[in-house]
């Protein structure tokens, strides 16, 4: 799995559990990680097409 799959896939599984409405811990929680997971990507897409394998 490429490194932006993997990324996305970690998204999806967090807004997933943003939707089952957890407490506020772990709300927070959530969203620093899905910002992490924003700035990770960001840097992966100014970097361009070359492979991003882990």
């Amino acid at each position: 799995m490429t490194a932006v799959a993997n990324l996305l896939a970690r998204k999806q599984l967090l807004l997933d559990r943003l939707q089952e409405d957890p407490d506020p811990k772990e709300r927070d929680e959530i969203e620093r990680v899905l910002a992490q997971i924003e700035t990770a990507l960001n840097l992966l897409d100014k970097t361009g097409p070359a492979d991003h394998d882990i």
